[in-house]
């Protein structure tokens, strides 16, 4: 891989940032590198840490957490989509096990061969890996990895021990909706709570919602023609929903995730009006309403109404 050093302001659509600050990614896409989303927008706060982690060498893993639906996964790859950084991206689970991040012997053209897991990809061509939803790993499994997050190589014991050193551009990143320490309000089952020493391995970033000024601008791209007084109150809704979810009172919360799907199938089922048909309830029913118990249903039906009116 070729490598590029990238402007800071024009790479990442920044205002107020110098010219001559740039960061290093490469010239050349592969098919690991993350697909560009153009409407994306970078919260200069959180990029300012990812690339300081970066530029500094990406020795110590990198770890994400905050609420369900914030963008860190996002984060990541749109910043590696617009680097031309391949990433290894993988989902963490309760019954997830080294092997399965290391690889195992399968049957290719007709003989056993070993298959290389996601992690070993991204050590042996100096990929990112991401590991999402970290907090619901088995402990000891995680522990197993201590090494690995600080650049030391991986032993693949199946193959007689060979061991894999991490190729120029490795990086470890974990993203959870806990900071490793578990959770104490409810909110996020099967989440479970870190061994400290692998915790200490990884810069920590917190990751909130976006502000209103922000989910403004985003929603004014991913749904135009929608009038700004209903996107502020799309807005003061998501805001208002937020605040029941963290209180423990709903199960359900308003991403900007939904947010954006929300404006999005409103704008689409507009024409629905001339039927007497409330777009706005009508999509948000299918954006969130319908995955939330009966009581949440009427909390949210109960916010809409005082925002929006009938």
């Amino acid at each position: 891989m070729t490598p590029k050093s990238f402007s800071i302001a024009k790479t990442f659509d920044l205002e107020g940032i110098p010219e001559k600050l740039t960061v290093r990614g490469y010239t050349e896409r592969t098919s690991f590198v993350p697909a560009v989303d153009p409407a994306y927008r970078f919260r200069k706060e959180l990029l300012s840490d990812l690339l300081a982690w970066h530029m500094l060498g990406g020795t110590e893993g990198l770890y994400l957490t905050g609420p369900t639906g914030s963008g860190k996964s996002t984060l990541i790859t749109q910043a590696a989509a617009r680097l031309n950084i391949s990433v290894q991206r993988v989902t963490a689970h309760s019954r997830l096990e080294t092997p399965e991040l290391i690889g195992h012997y399968a049957l290719v053209n007709g003989s056993m061969s070993f298959v290389d897991g996601p992690l070993t990809i991204a050590m042996r061509q100096g990929h990112w890996f991401l590991l999402d939803e970290i907090d619901l790993l088995d402990p000891a499994t995680a522990a197993g990895l201590n090494g690995i997050v600080e650049g030391a190589p991986l032993v693949i014991p199946e193959k007689g021990g060979e061991m894999v050193f991490p190729a120029l551009g490795f990086a470890f990143i974990a993203t959870g909706n806990t900071a490793g320490s578990g959770d104490q309000t409810g909110l996020y089952q099967g989440t479970l709570r870190q061994n400290l020493a692998f915790l200490d391995r990884f810069w920590m970033v917190e990751v909130g919602y976006p502000t209103a000024e922000q989910e403004t601008m985003i929603l004014a791209q991913a749904a135009p023609t929608i009038p700004e007084e209903i996107r502020k109150g799309m807005i003061s809704y998501a805001a208002e929903v937020r605040k029941l979810f963290l209180g423990g009172q709903i199960e359900v919360t308003l991403s900007t995730r939904t947010l954006v799907r929300w404006a999005k199938l409103a704008e689409f089922f507009r024409p629905m009006a001339a039927q007497g048909i409330n777009p706005l309830h009508h999509a948000l029913e299918r954006a969130l309403s319908f995955r939330a118990e009966p009581e949440s249903r009427s909390a949210l039906s109960e916010i809409v109404q005082r925002i929006f009116g009938g």
